[in-house]
């Protein structure tokens, strides 16, 4: 059992729900990513996305596109995070750790080589965001070789058939985008999201996630109603952005929105979630 697998079961055993949060790593400085993972966890995280930092981020909104570009002024490629996710492994080997990017890099790097020095550092699984599952055969196989989990999105324009592909494939969790854009935008439409993810469910018995546009708690526990995870970003990434020369009070920020963020699914207004 993976961590990530592990992660899920622990939460699933407790009646709770799992928090996912992202940053990049990074941003806004290389030293400083550690430490923020270490915040988050302490603030009730459960697994963490970490970001590899891309120049043409097409997924994603201002806010992590803004954040890919500070971590690249300040030299970050694979290479870097791989090595923050290894000091973040000499206090922590408990918390799951999914690299989040796009395929240029890992190309560059090569499946093979990619694989095996993210299994090195501690990385329990890994989302590309632009690779389609139909051309991904030789980059799950690497990720497989080292017990990799590969993590895949399905989108609200997500065929039944295509779902079905997609759930063949993936391990750990699967990743509902809950609305159509980019991540970090827009308003939720809980019973849509309800729908989607039930779709979903009825086709694999991975727990599904569900990500973007969640600004707050609020949110959480709302997505927490319908949802075995909720993943959550640009709000993290813009309180650094926010606090980018004040290391201190960064943190602080990072870890109050992750804590309302715990509280939300952990205690939902029922009443806004129906």
């Amino acid at each position: 059992m993976s961590r990530i697998e592990y992660r899920f079961a622990q939460r699933r055993a407790e009646n709770r729900k799992t928090l996912v949060t992202y940053i990049t790593g990074g941003d806004p400085a290389p030293d400083a990513t550690v430490p923020l993972m270490h915040a988050l966890v302490t603030a009730g995280a459960d697994v963490i996305e970490v970001g590899m930092p891309f120049s043409d981020p097409m997924a994603d909104g201002p806010v992590i596109q803004l954040a890919c570009d500070r971590a690249l002024a300040k030299g970050t490629g694979i290479a870097g995070v791989l090595e923050m996710i290894r000091d973040f492994r000499r206090d922590d080997q408990d918390t799951p750790v999914v690299l989040m990017g796009y395929l240029n890099p890992i190309e560059q790097t090569g499946y093979a080589a990619f694989a095996r020095e993210a299994a090195a550092a501690g990385v329990d699984g890994v989302l590309t965001v632009d690779l389609p599952p139909e051309e991904s055969n030789e980059l799950v196989t690497a990720l497989s070789e080292h017990a990799l989990d590969p993590i895949w999105l399905v989108a609200p324009t997500t065929s039944n058939e295509r779902i079905r592909a997609i759930c063949d494939q993936a391990r750990g969790f699967v990743y509902y985008v809950s609305l159509k854009g980019v991540t970090g935008a827009a308003t939720l439409d809980i019973d849509s999201v309800s729908s989607h993810v039930e779709s979903i469910r009825a086709t694999t018995q991975l727990p599904v996630g569900v990500g973007f546009g969640v600004r707050d708690g609020a949110d959480a526990g709302r997505l927490g109603q319908v949802s075995d995870a909720v993943v959550v970003g640009s709000a993290i990434v813009s309180r650094i952005a926010e606090n980018v020369d004040d290391r201190s009070a960064m943190l602080a920020a990072v870890s109050e929105v992750t804590r309302d963020l715990r509280h939300g699914l952990d205690s939902p207004d029922l009443e806004k979630a129906l």
